[in-house]
This record gives C-alpha cells, structure tokens and sequence, in this order.
C-alpha cells in the first residue's frame, strides 16, 4: 500500500490504537468502541497491506491466564508512516487514544 494512500476513519482508529498500546483485538474493540465484525476484517486488510503485523503469544502464557491464545498486532514501518498521514487527515485522533494513557502489554 503506498504511503500517500488515504486509510479510512476505521483503519486510521485501529492504526492508533494499536501504535497507544492496544495491541490484541479485544483492547481494540473496547477502546474505539467498534464491533467485532469491523475490526477483525479491518485489521486483516491492514496486515495484507502491510501496515501491521501480528504474532500469536505462546499457549503457555494464554494457559497460565486461564484464557485462549491472543493475536498481538504491530505497527510496520509503512503502517507508522500512513499513521502519521491519517492525523493530518483526521486531527482529532491522537485525542482519543493518547500513547501515554494506553495499557501497555
């Protein structure tokens, strides 16, 4: 996906999110307060295009937690660049997921 591409507001949130701290789909679920079925689609169009990346952690951890596996997702390098597009674009959205207030994981 080239850098100049517009994301739409959904991937922009999801792209925030992540680069706050929400790293795994449920936290981004709740912080940006969209649905399942929009946010699991949309992240697997940002990881095609390359502007995420994710890792399952390992069943010991999900085990110890009493919990199933969760997929933890990552900026890319051109995922941070089309971040940085999208704030010029949509100015409101480092306001709603501050890095600094973010759960980190």
């Amino acid at each position: 996906m080239a850098a100049e591409t517009k994301l739409s507001h959904t991937a922009a949130m999801i792209l925030q999110a992540i680069h706050a701290g929400y790293v795994y789909g449920f936290s981004i679920m709740e912080v940006t307060g969209l649905p399942s079925g929009t946010v699991y689609p949309a992240m697997r169009r940002l990881e095609r295009d390359e502007l995420i990346r994710s890792q399952w952690e390992l069943q010991s951890i999900a085990d110890s937690e009493q919990r199933p596996p969760r997929k933890y997702y990552k900026l890319t390098a051109v995922g941070k660049t089309a971040l940085e597009s999208s704030r010029k674009r949509y100015p409101l959205l480092e306001r709603l997921f501050p890095v600094e207030e973010a759960q980190q994981v």
